[in-house]
């Protein structure tokens, strides 16, 4: 066993810790989880009840993806590199508090849109505060956890990742179901889709006082942590190899993703007559069991893909998974409810599982130091072409297909055609992993 020797110390600003052993600190990866879980939950409250807000606001397909999509995805990329500057030099913990805030006001605030600008304002507060949680969360969990068990810790982040849209699913219908019936808000007389998201404003309000309590972790894998944004970008630019497909193939998967979580419910209602309650029922329901399953699958399989002697083998279940999404993007034109729930299911499992391990990939192969802004870099490609273009080119698809009839067909060609994508770009990111912590 490694000595323990020097306690940690500041370097630049930021506290180091470059001991050679540690414990993972599980209880402050389980709150750390549960603040993403709610981030999650947030960040698809919206879905289950577009429906009713569509109608009461007089809005088209096209508008409710600007709103599900572009309306967070251009602030993203506008913050997403100061932000993984910031995520690698400053408090993480007080970072996680500023989104929580603009993610709650974003969310109460969506109750009260009157229109189409003032919603899509209150999506883009939402949106943008829960998707930026994530790569500040994977960073803190890094530092929580020995390398050795960093991608069982990353899978309670992403249990919380995919939970909190299953929850978001499963308690929105709900909701929407007894708010449309006799039940109200004490003092609050809201159609029921505004009320669904008071209750959701209110709950997110609560956790930013659960918030207060996570601590900063001391860094640990820190190769030089004086150095620039310029320095840090150039170093990333080196791995352009392994990072680049990487990219491609993760995005992909958040282009199918997006995709399913916008029209997935709009479909079952349209095509299979769902009510809004038992369509995201099963969304939800879906989204609990991958949620758990996927992380945990994900986990398990990057840890041992890691310690193979294989070049790149934590990418290995990546591209196992991959490869089952292409098939199992033809779910909105399955022609039964049990049909469409099974097929989605398999796509949703192996979402959970790409994801995961790309997280733990970035989180054990890049040096700390780069790790909040090579997450940045990811922010931006994945907000603007996986969250803000994918429901869009649902619309426009099923626009050149006859109309807003066609929107099942039409999820399904974006799903199949970027899950073939995103299998090629974790194969080739696999062929070209580093064997080591910036190697």
């Amino acid at each position: 066993m490694a000595i323990v020797t020097a306690p940690p110390v500041e370097r630049a600003g930021v506290v180091v810790d470059e001991r050679p052993t540690r414990r993972t600190a599980w209880r402050a990866v389980m709150l750390v989880s549960f603040v993403v879980l709610i981030a999650g939950l947030v960040r698809l409250a919206f879905s289950p009840i577009q429906e009713a807000a569509k109608l009461e606001l007089g809005l088209s397909d096209y508008q409710i993806s600007l709103i599900q999509g572009i309306a967070a995805a251009l602030p993203m990329a506008v913050i997403a590199i100061p932000l993984g500057w910031l995520t690698d030099h400053s408090k993480r913990s007080r970072i996680m508090l500023i989104l929580g805030l603009c993610w709650t006001v974003g969310m109460i605030g969506g109750a009260f849109a009157s229109d189409f600008a003032s919603l899509f304002v209150a999506r883009m507060l939402a949106g943008v505060g829960a998707m930026s949680l994530i790569p500040v969360a994977i960073s803190v969990l890094a530092d929580l956890s020995s390398p050795e068990q960093r991608g069982r810790a990353m899978l309670f982040l992403g249990m919380g990742n995919t939970l909190g849209p299953a929850l978001a699913f499963v308690v929105g219908g709900a909701l929407f179901t007894a708010f449309a019936g006799d039940l109200d808000l004490p003092g609050v007389r809201l159609s029921a889709w505004r009320e669904t998201s008071l209750v959701f404003g209110g709950v997110s309000a609560l956790t930013l006082l659960l918030q207060l309590t996570v601590r900063e972790p001391a860094r640990h894998e820190v190769e030089n942590a004086g150095a620039s944004l310029g320095l840090m970008l150039k170093a990333l630019g080196r791995r352009w190899r392994f990072l680049l497909p990487l990219f491609v193939g993760q995005i992909s998967v958040i282009m199918a993703d997006a995709a399913a979580g916008v029209w997935a419910v709009p479909v079952l209602q349209r095509d299979l007559g769902l009510s809004i309650g038992a369509a995201g029922a099963l969304l939800g329901g879906l989204l609990l069991v991958a949620g758990v399953l996927g992380p945990v699958v994900g986990g398990f399989v990057a840890d041992l893909g890691h310690r193979s002697s294989m070049r790149g083998g934590i990418l290995v279940g990546a591209v196992v998974a991959s490869a089952l999404g292409v098939p199992a993007a033809v779910f909105p034109i399955m022609s039964s409810t049990l049909a469409f729930g099974a097929v989605l299911f398999v796509l949703l499992i192996a979402g959970a599982v790409t994801g995961l391990i790309t997280a733990t990939a970035i989180a054990v192969l890049v040096p700390n130091e780069e790790r909040g802004v090579c997450l940045g870099a990811f922010m931006i490609l994945g907000s603007l072409i996986g969250l803000g273009a994918a429901p869009i080119l649902v619309t426009l698809g099923s626009r050149m297909l006859g109309g807003e009839s066609h929107l099942a067909p039409s999820l399904a060609v974006v799903g199949v055609v970027t899950g073939a994508v995103s299998l090629v770009g974790f194969l080739v990111a696999m062929l070209n992993a580093p064997r080591t912590v910036g190697g």
